[in-house]
Parts: structure tokens; C-alpha cells; sequence
């Protein structure tokens, strides 16, 4: 009986089809009706129905049918549907022939003598669904890239057909998809629901927004771009400081000093005084009030009415202007009658020169306002500026009571003044005018070894009805040159420069050759037909330039690296504000502890662990570093985590930057909403 046990076992192993169920093959549409069309084996005692329209009947009992042709094909709710349905596959063309079930194994008549093949489903290839290739964004995966299904299922619906839940490989939603199409691991993919990468929404990364996640939309949420996968996982830390060159002294950390945070105290004290010097008014003033100027304010240290250069007494006032509010100086040519009008019209031929070491001069105009017919030239304002006179040549008193003379200009000094003059008057004479006012007198220094042509355009409004050719003019501006150089050399007034050899021989004492020989080729006049250039004498002095040139760099670099260090010092103050609207309010919105309440509490802990720590023998904590570090990092909302721990040590918050930054803004935003329109930050 064994034996026929296994013939048994082997003749099922041999029949296609495994034993039938009669009552659900009647109502199964047969297999080879749904790939070929029809049946061959209808006729000869296939069980399954060939009758397609009974199987899309709505009278179907639906719920013993796990296929149902009237059930929609899946479509993800975030992705377009697919405009074209896709056809069979190739497979299917070569599938083997459907035997039906109850044949057994008989072999029809109408077969070839050779033997008909045998239903093998493990002999049957995974359906794989075909798309339209047409599109870039379709791609066919490899035949060795490993396609892990998605977690949910999907619904296939060939035209005509049953649907067949199958389970759609998608490499594309498991790997980054880049914008060519392929992976980062080189393997090249395809997206099942035909959607290119482009329809998706990009959201750029924002390193300022406080939720990352809340930015990207409903796409994103599934389907990461990119620029996404590149996001940093924290805003750039750009708040901090940034300690920018140049440095002289190469000290460790622990050599630094609080004051090295901050302005250096020598600079913050010359600020503090020009603008203290910028701010000044005087109360009760008796002088007026001009058309568009007003709060004059005499910046003349002298009571003595000069009037050799000009040929008219001049003062000189500090004003403000009613049109834009800015500071201006205003230079007064007291009793001068006007006779001309185009005389004051030349002052804008000179609004043309723009030069770093000239005065710029913006408008002239007549007043009666002083008691007298007095001219007046408006000129930038350059607060406790000083002539070279004042800086050089005049004597100061001593404690004892006594005229002390001024130290000699030392010769490195000495050049960078030649080269700035000679800048000056390159740019006057190229703009075919003569500065006619190169005098130490009308020379101002406005910062160290710093100095300014002033007052040019004075004189050609005076001497207007003096017509003489400019050539002549810039002669003599070379001519002037060289006696204030010969004046500053040997530390006398222009008044006092009467005998130029023997001054010359005293300052062939003190400098070098070369300064000699460049003043006394300013000194040295031309004959008529030939005529001395300002380019001649820049190229004789070209090496000084370019030293006065590297000088004035450096110190353009040394105001750079204080303005960064004052950046980062702004953002602090403000910081600070802030914490101090929300740290302490005795009451809002009728509540009294509402500083001590929900995140402002935490506020509060963070004060105290910024500015109120004590050492293990209860002594302050006096560090500076540490203060300007903790608002730094609030400021730019870091990652890191930090332990605010309550005076009565019960209660402890770990908690990071980037979330009291948060809670900061907060408890902030609720003060604005509060306050009055225009009178917040």
C-alpha cells in the first residue's frame, strides 16, 4: 500500500493543477480567456468559466474575491496620477499555455505529438509592469539592484483585466534621487508613478528659521530633496566673534586682557572726544541763526583777527543744517563786499575735486545776519582738527609758565605730509585749478599724521576780478609748498622764514639729502618758456608715496579689526536689552509673577548662570570671557546643552542655546505686542 501511496503522490505531482474545487471554478474566469482571448480546452471539460461578462457582474459576492476589476488603482494622495495606462510586458507573451483544472492528465487531440507543457508556477517570472520610457524621469532598474518593495501595497490594473496586487519595487524612494537621475551610490533609478523630480517642491534651506521641518511642505515630507539632505544641522555660528588680523604680538589666550574685547582705550577716548566736540552747543549764544544753519559755534582759539592770507578777517563756526541734520563748517570772510556774481558761482567748479586730503567745499553764499556783508563757505566738519602751525610750530606753555617749543618733525613724518600735499595737488591741478592756499596755517590735521588741504576755493571768489592764468597759479602753489616744508623742517612761522639759505642750511642739519634736494626744487623757480609739474615731482618722491601708501594700509587694517570686534559687541547690547525687558517685570497683563513663570523662569536661571556665579567659597565669578561667550552662543542659538540650576539647588533644567533663543523671542514678542506703536526696538 506504500507503493501506491507514492505512485498516487507522483501522479498529482504531474498534473498541472492541483485537486479542484468545484463550486469556486465556476465562477473564476479562466486564465488563458484573459491572456489569449479564449480557451482551447472549453471544449474539452475545462472547469472554468469563459464567460467574461459574468465575471464583471455586480452580483458577485465581492467579499470571497480577493481581485475586484471595478476597485480603483492605487494613486498616492501627494503625487499626480498617471496619464497613460501601461501595457503587458513582453513576458507574458511567452508564458506557458493555462492547463485547467479536472483534465488530469490527459493530453488533448488536438496537440502535437510532442509533449505539452506542464503549469510550473515556480517556473512563472515576477509580473513586472512596463512604463513609458519616453520620459527622463523613468528609468529601468538594473537586474542586480536590489528593489525592496514599499510598505504599502499596490494595485496594477492592465486594460481589460483583472486587477493584481503586486508589490512595485521602488529604488528611487529608498535611495536620495539626484537630479540626473541616478543614486549616490551610482546605481541608476526609475520612478514608478512617472513624476519627474522637478514637479517637487524645493524649499531652500533657511539657516535663521527656528523649526527646519516646519519649512519643507507636504513633498518634502516623504520625498527629501538635495538641498535638504545638505542642510547644516544648526544656523551657521557667523554671530560669533571673529578676531580678524592683523596681529603684532603672538599671545597665547591667557595673555589676553578683558580690554582686548573692546576698542583700545587711547582710540575709544579720541572717538569720545570728537564726538563730544561734534555734540557741543553753546547756551545763550549771542551768534545768529543763519537761512539753513543753526546752533553756530566759534571753533577759533584766538581773538586776533588774522588777515594775511585772505586779505579779509576770517572766523571760523561749527553749524548744523536744518535740511538733512548733518554737521558743517562754515568759514566767515568778515566785510566782504560782493561785486561780481559769477565770482561765487567758481565754488562749483570745485565740488569736482574729490580727493582724500582736500576739504571737500559745498556751497558759498552772502549774509547780513553778523552786523555785516560777510562771506560764507560751507565745508565739511572734521571735529579738533588742528593746522599744522598749532600740531608743530606754535609754542606751548608749560606748568611753570614758561613758552616751551614744539619736538622737530621727524623726517619719516615729514614724508608722509609731501606725499599727502603732493596727492592734493595732483587732483587740484588736474581738474585745472590752483590751490593758492599751501600754507601750514590753512593745513588741518584731522587724525594721526593725517592732514587736509583747506580753504582752496577762498581765493579765487576774493580775486575773481584778478584774472591771471592757472598756469601760473599752480607755479606758485609749488612755490608755497616748498616754504611750508622749509617751515615744518626747521620749526619756524612763515612770518619768521625771511633768509631761505640760511634756513636751508639749517635743515641740511637735521635731514637727509634727499629732502634737501626735493625743497629746493620746489624753491627753485622756472624760467618763463619751461614750466615745474606737480607729475614731475610725484615721480622724483614715487618710493616715499608707496611707503606713506603701505602706512596708511595698516592703519586702515588696524580700524578694520576694531570695527569687527565692535560688531560682535552690538549684538550683544541688544542682547542684553532684551534680557532686561523680560528678566524682573514686576507685572504684565495683570500678572505679577509673570517673569517667574513657564519660560521666562528659565530666563531667569539663565542670568544667573551668565552673570551671578560664585566660586566654591561663594566669592563672585568675575569672568568676562564667559559672560561675552554664554550671550554669544544665545545670540546664535547653538546646539549645545547647558544646566540651569535654581538659587535653592531644587530644581535643575538641561536645556540648550537654541531653545532659550526661542523662549527669549517669546517672552519678547509678547512685550512688542503690548507696547505702543513706534517706541520699540
Amino acid at each position: 500500500m506504500a507503493t501506491s501511496r507514492y505512485q498516487t503522490a507522483e501522479m498529482r505531482r504531474q498534473v498541472g493543477s492541483p485537486r479542484p474545487k468545484t463550486r469556486e471554478n465556476k465562477e473564476t474566469l479562466c486564465r488563458n480567456v484573459l491572456i489569449y482571448g479564449h480557451c482551447r480546452y472549453e471544449d474539452q471539460g475545462c472547469s472554468f468559466s469563459h464567460d467574461q461578462t459574468k465575471g464583471n457582474s455586480p452580483q458577485q459576492d465581492n467579499s470571497k474575491k480577493a481581485l475586484n476589476v471595478e476597485s480603483p488603482s492605487f494613486t498616492p494622495s501627494l503625487l499626480q496620477p498617471i496619464n497613460k495606462k501601461p501595457t503587458f510586458s513582453s513576458q507574458a507573451v511567452t508564458a506557458p499555455s493555462f492547463t485547467p483544472r479536472g483534465l488530469g492528465a490527459a493530453t488533448p487531440s488536438t496537440l502535437p505529438d510532442t509533449e505539452a507543457p506542464m503549469f510550473n508556477p515556480a517556473s512563472i517570472r515576477e509580473f513586472t509592469p512596463s512604463f513609458d520610457l519616453s520620459s527622463s524621469s523613468v528609468r529601468p532598474p538594473l537586474p542586480d539592484a536590489p528593489t525592496p518593495p514599499l510598505p504599502y501595497p499596490s494595485t496594477f490594473v492592465p486594460a481589460g483585466a483583472h486587477p493584481i496586487p503586486i508589490s512595485i519595487p521602488l529604488t528611487a524612494v529608498a535611495k536620495a534621487v539626484s537630479t540626473n537621475g541616478t543614486s549616490q551610490d551610482g546605481t541608476v533609478t526609475y520612478d514608478p508613478f512617472g513624476m519627474s523630480n522637478q514637479n517637487m517642491a524645493t524649499t531652500p534651506f533657511n539657516p535663521y528659521a527656528e523649526d527646519h521641518n516646519a519649512m519643507a511642505g507636504a513633498q518634502s515630507t516623504y520625498f527629501q530633496t538635495q538641498n535638504a539632505f545638505a542642510a547644516p544641522l544648526q544656523p551657521l555660528q557667523h554671530h560669533l566673534y571673529a578676531p580678524i588680523g592683523p596681529y603684532r604680538e603672538d599671545l597665547m589666550p591667557y595673555h589676553r586682557l578683558s580690554h582686548e574685547f573692546f576698542l583700545p582705550e587711547k582710540l575709544r577716548e579720541e572717538m569720545q572726544k570728537k564726538s563730544e566736540a561734534a555734540l557741543q552747543v553753546m547756551p545763550n549764544s549771542q551768534l545768529p541763526q543763519l537761512e539753513n544753519y543753526h546752533s553756530l559755534v566759534a571753533l577759533d582759539t584766538t581773538h586776533r583777527k588774522n588777515a594775511n592770507i585772505f586779505g579779509y578777517p576770517s572766523w571760523v563756526y561749527k553749524a548744523t543744517s536744518s535740511k538733512n541734520g548733518n554737521l558743517y563748517c562754515l568759514r566767515r570772510l568778515e566785510g566782504f563786499r560782493l561785486t561780481n556774481e559769477h565770482a561765487i558761482r567758481s565754488v562749483k567748479e570745485w565740488k569736482r575735486v574729490d580727493n582724500a586730503n582736500v576739504v571737500s567745499i559745498h556751497d558759498a553764499f552772502t549774509t547780513r545776519a553778523f552786523g555785516d556783508s560777510s562771506l560764507i563757505f560751507v565745508q565739511d566738519y572734521h571735529p579738533l582738527s588742528k593746522t599744522l602751525a598749532e600740531a608743530h610750530l606754535t609754542p606751548t606753555v608749560a606748568a611753570s609758565g614758561r613758552f616751551q617749543p614744539k619736538p622737530p618733525i621727524t623726517e619719516q613724518v615729514l614724508w608722509g605730509y609731501i606725499s599727502q600735499i603732493a596727492t592734493a595737488l595732483k587732483s587740484i591741478h588736474d581738474n585745472n585749478l590752483a590751490a593758492r592756499c599751501v600754507d601750514v596755517s590753512k593745513i588741518i590735521l584731522t587724525d594721526k599724521n593725517r592732514i587736509r588741504l583747506n580753504a582752496c576755493s577762498v581765493l579765487d571768489v576774493v580775486h575773481f576780478d584778478v584774472r591771471r592764468p592757472v598756469q601760473e597759479l599752480q607755479q606758485e602753489d609749488l612755490l608755497h609748498f616748498g616754504r611750508t616744508l622749509l617751515c615744518l623742517a626747521t620749526g619756524n612761522l612763515p612770518l619768521q622764514l625771511t633768509n631761505l639759505n640760511a634756513a636751508m642750511e639749517q635743515m641740511s642739519r637735521t635731514y637727509s639729502a634727499e629732502m634737501r634736494d626735493t625743497i629746493t626744487w620746489l624753491l627753485t623757480p622756472t624760467p618763463a618758456p619751461a614750466h615745474k609739474s606737480i607729475d614731475e615731482f610725484i615721480q622724483g618722491i614715487a618710493t616715499h608715496i608707496v611707503a606713506a601708501f603701505d602706512q596708511s594700509q595698516h592703519r586702515a587694517d588696524a580700524l578694520n579689526s576694531e570695527l569687527f570686534r565692535e560688531l560682535e559687541n552690538g549684538r550683544i547690547a541688544r542682547l542684553m536689552m532684551k534680557l532686561g525687558t523680560v528678566n524682573e517685570r514686576q507685572e504684565f497683563e495683570g500678572d505679577r509673577a509673570w517673569s517667574e513663570n513657564g519660560e521666562r523662569y528659565m530666563l531667569k536661571l539663565f542670568r544667573d548662570y551668565v552673570f551671578h556665579q560664585v566660586d566654591s567659597n561663594g566669592n563672585p565669578v568675575m569672568d568676562i570671557g564667559h559672560m561675552i561667550r554664554c550671550l554669544n552662543k544665545l545670540d546664535a542659538g547653538v546646539d549645545e546643552r547647558i544646566c540651569l540650576t535654581s538659587r535653592d539647588e531644587q530644581t535643575s533644567f538641561v536645556v540648550s542655546y537654541k531653545e532659550l533663543k526661542k523662549q527669549l523671542v517669546n517672552a519678547f514678542n509678547e512685550l512688542i505686542k503690548a507696547a505702543k506703536p513706534g517706541r520699540t526696538f
